[in-house]
């Protein structure tokens, strides 16, 4: 008997979502940083075992869009939730609900098999936890609860067992040897933006989008160019620095990064264009792969 299906990670900003799939895939595949709204796309992690294939997609943190990127982003987790066989829905200890009171609405009301996961146990006492407990029993009473610590790897392996018995018989849905449905470019493009979310404060990480022109690969190396939008000019300079210090700095990191990934030596070339507010303008934010 094989089971197969869709595993929807839900949850607040910074709860720990992409923590979890990385955790649970195995692979760094979500952009993980402290910044609110990092993972942007529907990511989906596939794991693999002789009898059971099981699809993550790990989704942007509920927020109440406030321009276009936004409301898009918000459409894959609205699809997170109708499309799911089991949801994993994601909170920390003291954290009341979603910020969006319709998405919360939904998941009380859905038939899919919610499994809700206090995360960051290991930031706080037995009795905060028990209370968090109780609150989440009366909030989702069809839900089953499991408190763990992502980054700790507390409980994880209980909550990955459980995620394997609660999906349906079906036979697999993609291909045996496939980690991800994401082609390559898009890693290239998440590392480069992982790099400057950290790096860079204020407006300039939610202003950039990636974009890899070339990625050409033979025996012994994979040849990059990526070229970072930015909307405006003094984000572009910010983003260069002195001498072109910072945009450096992230080159060098991403590489690195991307070496252990592709587990080959890569020449990654970034350069910074200003394409002005690609974020309000619905045919750029098509061509980025936020509109499907």
């Amino acid at each position: 008997m094989h089971r197969a299906g869709f595993i929807n990670i839900i949850g607040n900003p910074n709860v720990g979502k992409s923590t979890l799939m990385n955790v649970l895939v195995g692979e760094r595949l979500s952009i993980i940083t402290a910044k609110a709204q990092t993972t942007r796309h529907r990511i989906l992690g596939i794991v693999n075992e002789p009898e059971v294939q099981m699809i993550f997609s790990d989704t942007p943190g509920i927020i109440q869009p406030a321009y276009e990127l936004q409301s898009s982003m918000m459409d894959f987790v609205k699809t997170a939730i109708e499309d799911a066989d089991v949801i994993v829905y994601m909170v920390e200890i003291g954290e009341k609900q979603l910020k969006d009171a319709l998405f919360f609405k939904k998941l009380q009301e859905t038939k899919t098999p919610v499994v809700l996961l206090l995360n960051k146990i290991d930031l706080t006492d037995q009795h905060t936890l028990e209370e968090a407990v109780s609150y989440w029993k009366t909030q989702l009473p069809a839900a089953e609860i499991y408190p763990i610590s992502a980054i700790e790897k507390f409980q994880t392996d209980i909550v990955y067992k459980r995620l394997k018995e609660l999906l349906p018989e079906s036979p697999p849905y993609f291909p045996k040897d496939q980690l991800t449905d994401k082609p390559e470019r898009f890693f290239v493009n998440e590392k480069v933006r992982e790099k400057i979310l950290l790096h860079y404060k204020k407006e300039v990480p939610y202003a950039v989008e990636i974009v890899t022109e070339s990625f050409e690969e033979d025996a012994k190396i994979i040849r990059i160019r990526a070229v970072i939008m930015v909307e405006r000019e003094t984000q572009k300079g910010i983003l260069i620095g002195h001498k072109g210090s910072k945009l450096k700095r992230v080159g060098t990191e991403a590489r690195e990064d991307l070496e252990l990934f592709f587990q080959k030596k890569i020449h990654l070339e970034l350069f910074v264009k200003v394409n002005k507010d690609w974020r309000s303008n619905s045919n750029q934010l098509k061509r980025f792969g936020y509109q499907q």
